[in-house]
């Protein structure tokens, strides 16, 4: 099958394989000759589409023809463009719409007491300010050798800020080194401050309302005679204490797996995203929670959550977050709709819409029970929506505090990076699995040559239960692990 066609409406279709100038190609009974070479996951036409026609993938507009296109020519960003509208947002509505529920499996994790389950049981150290990166760092190495028994590792999170920041700016660095502080994944936490920074111990402290001694300690430097010698034997003491924890089997109830993606290509949307929403799937229907992130990665396509609302409150406050998110594009005088990368056009992707479409399949089709702001934490169980830009880093930073124990990642073209917790990349097609096997957790390529999805269901769902239990992921193993903090606003 050199070619797919997604839906009965569609009138392109994606070329599974590269498909060569006069190469005839058949398409559910149909017969097209490529007017020109097609690479692998670009679009070939189906039918003659007028100037100003609809072009159609996944059953949807993904944008209007330039120009006059004809069945097998080459369908890109030369003779496609966008149709979408700036001013106009779709309407919500709420649906009926449930899942069957699934037997629950279980994990191996760490059951905390005051911070819900976690998959790892590592140390954190998560500097106040910018100011003491440094500090941090040197703190992580000078304990990383005494790092013992079941301790995964001790890990120092630095970043630029915590100071200089006002307004909401502020408080959303503030959320999320409060949700950092409070992540189950981290056995013992660390929290480094200077002493004069905006977000300081006192400020944090405030916010976490409360927090576990046993492994949460902090350390103002500027009030430290020796804040090396001060920090090592507070965090020799939380490893000691981490060390005694174990893991116990605990049901994917408990379990919140964050939804991104990254280096998207045309194949995105039919084999690695719509596996994703199938695990998706699966999770909430055993009672566990999928955290859909990057609302700039939904524009052109949000109708198709908007109609999955599970209530009032989600029905107005998912389109309110999108205008949200969309007034923030205004606010800095950019334009909302252009969006897709150079590599993702390189991959066959020309229109947000295209994007989109492939992108919210990561959501699988579960109601979305909850809305979600930047630095908030989960607070409902099923298919929730949490606002983040499309930032790999950033995104998967927001993930991570909002409770995420690890994060499932699609991509077409690859990326070595590490979240703060585990994250499962899995590739849409088999030839970037194999070029980037240091990268890659999972392949999902083999749904292009006709493997079954019942397997690749079950097999993703397997790698998620085993990277819960502890299984390290390519990043993990290759020490990649890093985040970074939203910032919009001024810098005093």
């Amino acid at each position: 099958m050199a070619v797919l066609r997604i839906h009965p409406r569609d009138n392109v279709a994606v070329a599974l394989s590269p498909v060569a100038a006069g190469e005839r190609v058949r398409v559910e009974g149909r017969e097209v000759t490529a007017l020109e070479d097609i690479p692998q996951g670009h679009k070939l036409a189906l039918a003659p589409i007028a100037a100003g026609g609809e072009v159609i993938k996944y059953g949807c507009p993904i944008g209007r023809a330039k120009r006059d296109i004809a069945p097998g020519a080459w369908v890109h960003s030369h003779n496609l463009g966008t149709a979408l509208d700036e001013d106009k947002t779709p309407g919500a509505q709420v649906t009926a719409l449930t899942l069957e529920p699934m037997p629950v499996r279980t994990f191996r994790g760490y059951r905390r007491r005051d911070r819900g389950v976690g998959i790892r049981n590592e140390i954190w150290i998560i500097p106040t300010v910018g100011c003491v990166n440094g500090v941090a760092q040197a703190l992580a190495r000078a304990v990383e050798t005494y790092a013992r028994g079941r301790v995964d590792g001790v890990y120092a999170w630095p970043h630029p800020y915590g100071c200089s920041q006002i307004g909401e700016d502020q408080e959303a660095t503030r959320r999320i080194l409060c949700g950092l502080i409070r992540h189950p994944n981290a056995g013992g936490v660390l929290v480094l401050g200077l002493g004069c920074e905006n977000s300081s111990i006192s400020v944090l402290q405030e916010l976490l309302g409360g927090w576990d001694s046993a492994r949460t300690a902090f350390l103002e430097c500027q009030a430290a005679q020796d804040e090396l010698a001060e920090g090592e034997a507070l965090l020799r003491g939380l490893i000691d204490r981490a060390a005694g924890q174990i893991r116990e089997e605990i049901g994917v109830d408990e379990l919140i797996v964050g939804l991104k993606c990254g280096g998207s290509d045309g194949l995105s949307g039919i084999t690695a995203n719509p596996l994703v929403g199938r695990v998706a799937d699966c999770l909430v229907a055993m009672g566990g929670t999928a955290l859909l992130a990057e609302i700039p990665e939904m524009f052109g396509a949000e109708a198709v959550l908007f109609r999955r609302c599970a209530d009032g409150d989600t029905a107005r406050s998912l389109p309110a977050l999108v205008e949200e998110c969309k007034d923030y594009f205004v606010r800095h005088g950019q334009v909302i709709y252009e969006n897709p990368s150079p590599g993702n056009k390189a991959g066959g992707i020309t229109t947000l819409e295209e994007k989109s479409l492939g992108c919210v399949q990561k959501g699988g089709s579960s109601p979305v029970r909850d809305v979600l702001h930047y630095g908030e934490r989960t607070k409902k169980r099923g298919l929730c929506v949490l606002q983040t830009p499309g930032n790999d880093l950033v995104s998967t930073t927001g993930l991570a505090a909002a409770g995420a124990q690890l994060i499932l990642f699609t991509t077409g073209r690859g990326t070595p990076f590490g979240a703060p917790v585990p994250t499962v990349k899995i590739s849409t097609n088999t030839a970037l699995a194999g070029h980037k096997a240091g990268w890659i957790d999972y392949s999902a390529g083999g749904l292009a040559q006709g493997e079954g999805w019942d397997k690749h269901t079950e097999a993703l769902l397997r790698k998620v239960l085993d990277t819960a239990s502890g299984a390290p992921t390519r990043s993990e193993q290759a020490g990649y692990r890093d985040l970074a903090i939203w910032k919009d606003g001024v810098t005093l």
